[in-house]
């Protein structure tokens, strides 16, 4: 990106071009429902810009003024006009006149609230600035209430009305010309998506090519862009999104994308974060200091369907487990690096099996415990581990009674804590273990950085 110098200095000019006045209820719009997105400053130069549009038409003055009226450097002025860029509400001409640089404002209406709230991008970002309970406070205030139970539409289309004019009585404008209009959507272009890689591996059978239609496509993009999903995995969306007549509509691509990001990527509702700044960036997370540091972050970064894969080996993890997973995150909303947790305790306990069962009954006792962090799942798992190895004996972990002499299970290494192991449980010796089990317990062991007797 050019220096600012380069882009924006307080003694270029600048103008104001407002398309047709704006109502009180863009204004409202603009407060409740662009602003969490955007900030308060970049909304304050917006309506800074619109008040002299309305006072001052299109009369030229210098940056200086704005910035004085701000009371902003000229570097938050310029982030401020770039976040109103592309949100949307505003569109910037430059024109060079030898050194001297001249920049044309003009003032873009907000979306309707019909449409903002039908934009995927747009509606989750504010859900994830504002919270559930103030979107849907919002969302009820903008949005009109569905027409009461028992009424039925009866007004009449444009050609039951009105007739059309005479050939040659009106002449078709044939200039080329930009509508002052409001904008139908978002604008939203310029980023990549490959189709024909997620068309590649869709069946025609199943997902017929005329599902396709222009409006799905573009809402596979954006969904796409708003998860960071790629082409493969937007195949998996599509394939839980297609119904039984293979149709796609836009609000069930949205729907099984949203079930499709919670298991396998997070909880969490995506953010909206600036790629264009001058200000400097922000420092870096912390990296971890110890090896149970490293296994948090790797738990509480790494999507369960993920963490399957890695226990397994690097193979795909069966549908069965998949399933599995899939109904602890979204059906118990247990956090994903919790449901890593679980997993991974009992795969090792278990001798490689994931049953329903035992995985149910732990993740009830720590729905109860309230438990929705990793740190916190591990220290539970250690603690509580032999009510666990009870609940195994009664049935919980396999559907085959323990017989007697039979081999001890893999522990996980994360269970015992630093320079501490309970007296009396001890390793099971080489010839009882499972040679498959304890190969990919030795991997697990490199992969978290782990060592013998604990975590150091």
């Amino acid at each position: 990106m050019n220096p600012l110098y380069k882009e924006l200095q307080p003694s270029d000019a600048y103008c104001v071009r407002l398309p047709y006045p704006f109502s009180d209820f863009d204004r409202q719009i603009l407060t409740a429902l662009y602003q969490p997105l955007i900030g308060h400053g970049a909304m304050a130069v917006f309506f800074a810009l619109w008040g002299e549009a309305e006072r001052e038409g299109t009369a030229e003055s210098t940056h200086y003024h704005l910035l004085n009226l701000l009371d902003m450097p000229i570097g938050t002025l310029f982030e401020a006009r770039l976040s109103l860029e592309g949100i949307g509400l505003l569109k910037t001409y430059r024109k060079n006149d030898g050194e001297a640089r001249c920049f044309l404002y003009e003032l873009k209406p907000p979306l309707d609230p019909e449409t903002f709230f039908h934009d995927p991008i747009l509606s989750m970002f504010l859900f994830g600035k504002v919270g559930a309970q103030t979107y849907k406070r919002i969302r009820g205030r903008f949005l009109n209430p569905p027409v009461p139970e028992g009424y039925e539409e009866v007004s009449r289309s444009f050609p039951e009305v009105y007739k059309s004019v005479k050939a040659g009585a009106m002449e078709e404008d044939t200039d080329t010309y930009e509508s002052n209009q409001r904008a139908p959507k978002l604008a939203f272009t310029g980023y990549p998506f490959d189709f024909p890689l997620m068309m590649e591996g869709l069946s025609a059978q199943l997902v017929p090519r005329k599902a396709f239609t222009p409006s799905v496509k573009e809402m596979i993009v954006r969904i796409a862009f708003l998860y960071g999903l790629s082409p493969v995995d937007m195949q998996q969306v599509v394939l839980l999104a297609i119904d039984a007549d293979g149709n796609l509509t836009e609000d069930r691509l949205k729907r099984a994308a949203a079930d499709y990001y919670k298991l396998s990527r997070s909880n969490t509702a995506p953010k909206l974060t600036k790629i264009i700044a001058t200000q400097e960036k922000a420092a870096s997370p912390e990296e971890p200091k110890t090896k149970e540091d490293e296994l948090i972050l790797y738990l509480e970064s790494s999507s369960p369907v993920e963490m399957l894969k890695d226990i397994n080996g690097g193979r795909e993890p069966m549908q069965v487990d998949v399933k599995l997973a899939q109904k602890l995150v979204l059906e118990h909303r247990l956090p994903s690096g919790v449901v890593n947790v679980l997993l991974q305790y009992v795969w090792l306990r278990n001798d490689g099996k994931l049953t329903n069962n035992y995985v149910e009954r732990i993740a009830s006792h720590w729905m109860a415990k309230k438990v929705d962090n990793v740190k916190d799942a591990l220290e539970l798992a250690r603690t509580e581990h032999d009510k666990y190895m009870k609940w195994k004996q009664e049935g919980g972990g396999t559907t085959r009674p323990r017989k007697p002499g039979a081999k001890t299970e893999a522990v996980p290494d994360w269970f015992y804590k630093k320079d501490h192991k309970p007296e009396g449980d001890k390793e099971p010796r080489p010839e009882e273990k499972d040679p498959d089990i304890e190969a990919r317990r030795i991997r697990l062991m490199e992969k978290f950085g782990m060592t013998k007797g604990g975590v150091n």
